[in-house]
């Protein structure tokens, strides 16, 4: 399956979401809803995420934002 840059997707074998950052040989690149390292992920395991996965990565979103943004303090 081909899914373009910057689409949400869950990757079912880490059970993670990220937004595909490219691909490379095989593999599709994702990187984490809250930033941070990029994985790699086979295409295989990959789907579009879910409406309410889609939420759950706006609210995780901005919880890394609302702690950065108080210098972690909570």
């Amino acid at each position: 399956m081909t899914v373009e840059v910057g689409t949400l997707v869950l990757d079912a074998q880490t059970n993670r979401l990220g937004y595909v950052m490219g691909h490379v040989g095989p593999n599709m690149q994702l990187r984490p809803v809250a930033g941070g390292r990029e994985w790699d992920a086979d295409p295989t395991h990959v789907r579009p995420a879910t409406s309410e996965e889609r939420l759950a990565a706006i609210r995780e979103r901005n919880r890394a934002l609302n702690s950065a943004s108080s210098g972690g303090i909570l």
